[in-house]
């Protein structure tokens, strides 16, 4: 009776272990559904076909995400307690803090049990190893000057190639069709940042929406003379530099709100050509600067056919 009982129980343990197993947790959604394979700024990464909860970790992302009608469950925020943006409304109500750019914070990522992180080489490679452990991690491979390139591979990894393609379509198509009316006007972006100002040249985000609308720019921003035409730095005494027909400018943070409200107040600003036509506009620098995807570049073609219209 005892050698019976001890051979039932022998035999029960394989279908025990398996259940047990069965049960266990991962912290990778790696291993279970159906896969793509993208390709990326590391590599090959096999992604879910259709992830459901997604991390990003840079500010265009949010963007792309919002514009193809998701919302991820956690993002790096550019400065710690920052605000999501608010020209994106309320789709990012549910979207849990996951540490800065700079520094994500792989714990509050892992808690999440995300089943795709979508992050950038150029600010996140350091972090990649950990990040791929505990999902599948697709990177970008630069910010800004290749957002479009950007948009399409974050919609890939996705599931939604092809509805981003579609709006970065109507996006171009629409551009061309507001452009084409300011196409003898000259614009100028600038920038206030805590310790400097800058102007916004062609490789730029901003710069980029406003080429593709066919207006032109003032010579000392088309930064010739650069390798890095993203941007060029300016000072008060060279404030002349940025002038042009239309002014656009914007300031990062209140640091540089109040040197905005210095310079924009001081006699230089008051003597540009623009300035004294009453056509220097302060405009949202998430839109314009940080925002970095279709959605945000709709809004610049939105701030360019309201403002540049009286002007034709």
């Amino acid at each position: 009776m005892l050698m019976r009982l001890r051979l039932a129980v022998a035999a029960m343990l394989p279908a025990l272990a398996l259940t047990l197993a069965a049960c266990g947790t991962s912290t990778s959604s790696q291993e279970s559904g159906p896969t793509r394979t993208v390709k990326h700024a590391m590599g090959e990464t096999k992604v879910p076909m259709t992830p459901k909860r997604v991390v990003v970790l840079d500010t265009d992302k949010l963007d792309t995400m919002v514009s193809l009608g998701m919302a991820p469950v956690g993002a790096a925020q550019a400065q710690e307690n920052q605000k999501w943006p608010a020209y994106l409304g309320s789709a990012l109500s549910a979207t849990k803090a996951v540490g800065t750019l700079q520094a994500p914070n792989i714990e509050a990522i892992m808690a999440l049990k995300p089943d795709l992180i979508l992050g950038s080489k150029f600010r996140q490679a350091a972090f990649y190893d950990k990040l791929s452990k505990i999902a599948p991690t697709v990177f970008t491979e630069k910010v800004g000057i290749t957002w479009k390139e950007n948009f399409l591979l974050d919609a890939e990894a996705l599931g939604k190639k092809d509805q981003a393609q579609q709006l970065m379509s109507a996006y171009e198509k629409r551009a061309k069709e507001v452009g084409a009316k300011f196409s003898k006007l000259q614009v100028s972006i600038v920038r206030f940042m805590p310790t400097e100002i800058r102007m916004y040249g062609p490789e730029s985000f901003s710069g980029i929406v406003v080429g593709d609308a066919g207006i032109q720019r003032p010579e000392p921003q088309q930064l010739a003379d650069q390798a890095d035409k993203r941007f060029g730095k300016l000072s008060q005494e060279n404030i002349a530099k940025a002038d042009a027909d239309v002014i656009f400018y914007t300031a990062y943070g209140d640091a540089a709100a109040k040197s905005q409200a210095a310079v924009t107040g001081g006699p230089l600003w008051k003597n540009l050509k623009a300035v004294k036509s009453n056509n220097a506009h302060n405009v949202d620098d998430e839109v314009w600067m940080t925002g970095i995807g279709v959605t945000a570049a709709g809004k610049i073609l939105d701030d360019l056919d309201k403002y540049l219209t009286p002007l034709v």
